[in-house]
């Protein structure tokens, strides 16, 4: 996955989190457009799949054991909506657009699915989270991962509390 900015700490920090598999998430503090992009290829085996962004606004501490969310740097996100995509090697796309609101939840953000007929053939997948309106700053987005999932496994991830499904 590649955050454009991401080296330029006035815009982006890592920060250290037990909330995530990798131990550390990308922390916007604020920046006037964001674009983060990545593609992997694997061999899947035959079945539909989707794609989500794990995502959360505001920047979560503990503090006496308890988990405490600052949302002083959450902004922006209200006035043009996120755009998600993704395209496949056999022609598959999907968008996606949604505003950014789950101030100290992470959500799944939904971004499509796609099809494997033939599990011999590697699938390229190419996936992208936009916001990019210069007219004014976003800030306070937690950028954890993007996880691919076999459409059944999305479907219990849809049921759960924690996703939102984006339009």
């Amino acid at each position: 996955m590649r955050i454009t900015g991401i080296d330029d700490r006035r815009y982006w920090n890592y920060i250290s989190t037990d909330e995530s598999r990798f131990q550390t998430v990308a922390y916007l503090q604020q920046m006037w457009w964001l674009e983060v992009d990545g593609d992997l290829e694997f061999q899947f085996p035959v079945g539909t799949y989707s794609l989500f962004f794990r995502l959360q606004l505001g920047r979560v501490t503990k503090r006496l054991g308890r988990r405490v969310c600052n949302s002083d740097h959450v902004h922006g996100w209200d006035i043009k909506p996120a755009q998600f995509q993704l395209t496949t090697s056999n022609n598959e796309r999907a968008i996606s657009r949604c505003y950014l609101d789950n101030v100290g939840t992470w959500i799944h953000h939904h971004v499509g699915d796609f099809v494997v007929e033939d599990p011999t053939i590697m699938t390229k997948i190419r996936f992208s989270l936009t916001q990019i309106d210069c007219t004014h700053t976003k800030g306070g987005l937690c950028v954890d991962s993007v996880l691919v999932c076999p459409i059944s496994l999305a479907e219990v991830l849809r049921s759960s509390d924690s996703l939102i499904v984006t339009k």
